[in-house]
């Protein structure tokens, strides 16, 4: 089995006292994607800034191709590829200038340079494009050209932190397919996302992460089938709390929120059967999915962004 590009081993990191990364060990091995998925201020965004070398830990060890961070971080960078939440454009720059100067900074020789931007625009899908600055960009333009900046050094490993946040959903389909061409390349990717239909359409496995411990790991539909029910039945409408109690013990576990109830079945049929003859409540039957694990594993309660 070949070696991780990336492995983490009990990684602590305290801020004033809070334990936001709490004992975490992860490792990517060649030509995976491993999501990373948690709530607000679970560690997500924390432990790649420590994997950059941004922020140091508490304790614990990161090594990404086999040497050692923060200590080797910029030798280490030289194989990497990054893509933040926040986009980090220089707004005076064209998009091939944006190309041109971040590739100057691994020292791409000039030649190599010029011939990978043509490449790297059509990949992002902005040939069109190449002599716009980014304020006249969409934003699902600027996202993909922060990922082919990424790409400028030809790195192997991609640490992607929410990267189609705020796209609408064509966008979004864009930058998916994107990310499965670069897999099928042999990259490997870090992508941290709160979507859980991204998570399961790119992740080969996942770590949901709450309060910065590791509290699951596994393939989607293994953590799926490993956790919950088969089934959902969503009931809708003013009467499904009445329902919901009526008809509780015909589910493996009953959830409310707001006005709906979640009933999680194994067997859908007894359940759909009851309801049949409530017409004034309206129902969802559907699989069980990866949204429905996150609202397990971590709770329905808002969190506040740390």
């Amino acid at each position: 089995m070949p070696a991780p590009l990336l492995q983490i081993d009990r990684l602590i990191k305290r801020y004033n006292g809070a334990t936001v990364v709490d004992e975490l060990s992860l490792e990517i091995r060649p030509g995976e994607c491993l999501g990373v998925i948690g709530p607000n201020g679970a560690g997500k965004t924390t432990t790649i800034r420590m994997c950059l070398g941004l922020v140091s830990p508490d304790a614990g060890a990161i090594e990404i191709f086999g040497l050692p961070v923060p200590q080797r971080v910029r030798e280490a960078k030289k194989r990497l590829g990054v893509v933040t939440q926040f986009d980090s454009l220089d707004p005076d720059f064209t998009c091939a200038e944006n190309l041109r100067v971040f590739a100057s900074y691994f020292g791409v020789p000039r030649r190599q340079i010029e011939a990978r931007i043509p490449k790297l625009l059509e990949f992002a899908a902005l040939q069109a494009r190449a002599a716009s600055r980014p304020a006249e960009l969409s934003g699902g333009m600027k996202r993909r050209l922060s990922l082919a900046r990424a790409l400028v050094n030809d790195p192997d490993l991609l640490l992607l932190d929410e990267p189609t946040t705020g796209l609408d959903p064509q966008a979004r389909h864009l930058m998916w397919e994107r990310l499965k061409a670069l897999l099928q390349q042999g990259k490997s990717i870090l992508l941290t996302t709160h979507f859980m239909d991204e998570a399961e359409r790119l992740c080969d496995r996942l770590i949901v992460l709450d309060h910065g411990r590791k509290i699951a790991e596994g393939t989607p539909r293994g953590l799926i089938s490993e956790h919950l029910e088969s089934d959902v039945v969503e009931v809708y409408g003013d009467g499904a709390q009445a329902v919901a109690e009526r008809l509780a013990t015909l589910a493996g576990r009953v959830e409310t929120s707001g006005d709906t109830v979640f009933f999680y079945v194994s067997e859908p049929r007894p359940l759909l059967e009851a309801l049949t003859d409530d017409h004034s409540l309206r129902t969802l039957h559907r699989p069980s999915n990866l949204e429905d694990l996150f609202l397990k594993l971590t709770g329905r309660q808002i969190r506040d962004d740390a």
